[in-house]
């Protein structure tokens, strides 16, 4: 079956998901706790999460699941979806809306239909590979002339020391126009629709990966992990609006 047949599936999972999150955003009986790898989760992770399975499993009964909070279901099946209920809990839990759900189709461990879903905006940014819509309007990157004129977003400038050459993201992000923490799956919905020119992440799981795929290639963008490659299977993420500016990236992020 063609991924076109799953959109409005998608549709159905990211507003259900969302109809649920949105009460909590500012709350105070989030439920926040810290999980054994010292992330923080709330109630509204957890439930939302659990209801996209349950409509997939009502729907697709043979379809797989990989979920950041309730781990694998089939995961060799044809088709699996995998979800990221709450992509920003920290932003979440403190009320700022840099955050979203991300849910993906995978064919063939191949992902061919990606959501980034920002239920409080109510933005609902779709791709497939070939195109990206946002609210059904297409999309497209903006075409950025060079890296001075650039604005580069990166989810937490910390973790870049961490995990990668700390020194070379320095001199990358003094050479760029404008550098804002504008991150986790949000950062990559600013990039898809013509607002940014340059999303990294040091460290990624499954989960956060996905969706971006099929969003940012269908919105004309360029995506691979740190070092140039393949982004499936991935655990680091750079996107950017065009070939050259890519590898002018991947370049100075790796001397």
């Amino acid at each position: 079956m063609e991924p076109r047949a799953y959109r409005d599936f998608i549709v159905e999972l990211a507003t259900a998901s969302g109809d649920l999150i949105r009460p909590y955003f500012g709350a105070s009986n989030l439920g926040v706790q810290r999980k054994a790898d010292e992330t923080i989760v709330t109630k509204a992770d957890r439930d939302a999460e659990a209801l996209m399975r349950e409509m997939i499993a009502r729907r697709f009964p043979d379809h797989g699941i990989l979920g950041e909070e309730y781990g694998e279901e089939r995961p060799d099946a044809e088709y699996v979806w995998v979800l990221d209920p709450i992509d920003g809990t920290i932003s979440f839990a403190l009320a700022s809306p840099l955050f979203g759900t991300l849910i993906a189709l995978l064919h063939h461990s191949q992902p061919v239909l990606g959501c980034i879903h920002q239920p409080i905006l109510r933005q609902m940014l779709i791709g497939g590979g070939v195109s990206t819509t946002l609210n059904d309007a297409p999309v497209r990157v903006r075409q950025t002339p060079s890296l001075r004129e650039a604005t580069l977003l990166v989810t937490d400038l910390i973790d870049v020391s961490k995990h990668k050459n700390g020194a070379a993201f320095e001199s990358l992000i003094r050479d760029v126009k404008l550098v804002r923490t504008w991150g986790d799956c949000y950062g990559y919905l600013l990039l898809a629709t013509g607002h940014a020119d340059v999303m990294c992440d040091p460290i990624m799981n499954p989960w956060d990966i996905a969706a971006l795929i099929p969003v940012v290639r269908g919105a004309g963008g360029i995506i691979s992990d740190w070092q140039g490659k393949d982004p499936v299977g991935a655990t680091s993420i750079v996107a950017t609006t065009s070939r050259r500016l890519h590898d002018e990236v991947i370049a100075r992020l790796n001397p």
